[in-house]
């Protein structure tokens, strides 16, 4: 099986965050048509149909959707461009998690959580894979989430469909250090 990391990681970046590297453009809900990103990435590197799809099938995050025909695809969150991808609002779990670097803990414990370049802040069903997140950060820190009453206060929650709770703040009054 062929080395995909890079290249996953290259149509990570076309399709949350800069479609315009290759000259294509996403609609209003994120989608892009297929051919064209196909031709447009294989300008750089080789790239086909087949490629695109093993990656789409082998993500482990669930990052990619082809639509019902496979004619477009898009990123199902994480993007730092204005698109809608359609989330149903969904009413979360009493406790959701947030998983960060060490490095984040005071500008959080301040401010809260914010998307920064994201439109959403990201937050994990359990508590591992938070950890696992805030890895990639450094030193992980944990925080515990208090969606429930975040709900009941009017904050309102999506589901992406890889599992991915997002919201668009979190305030500080509503996390707790999880060590």
């Amino acid at each position: 099986m062929k080395d995909l990391t890079n290249t996953s990681k290259y149509l990570s970046l076309i399709l949350r965050h800069k479609p315009e590297a290759i000259g294509i453009r996403l609609d209003e809900h994120g989608w892009a048509d297929v051919q064209n990103l196909i031709e447009g990435i294989g300008k750089t590197r080789p790239f086909d149909r087949e490629t695109l799809e093993e990656i789409v099938r082998t993500d482990n995050k669930k990052r990619y959707s082809f639509n019902d025909d496979k004619t477009l695809i898009r990123a199902n969150q994480g993007h730092s461009i204005p698109v809608d991808v359609e989330l149903p609002v969904e009413e979360p779990p009493e406790y959701l998690w947030h998983g960060t670097g060490q490095k984040f803990e005071v500008s959080i414990d301040k401010m809260g959580l914010i998307p920064k370049s994201r439109l959403y802040v990201h937050l994990s069903a359990d508590r591992e894979t938070a950890v696992k997140v805030g890895s990639r950060h450094g030193d992980p820190i944990v925080y515990r989430v208090d969606t429930g009453r975040m709900a009941g206060d009017g904050y309102i929650f999506y589901r992406s469909v890889n599992g991915v709770w997002l919201t668009k703040e979190v305030p500080a009054g509503y996390l707790e250090k999880n060590h």
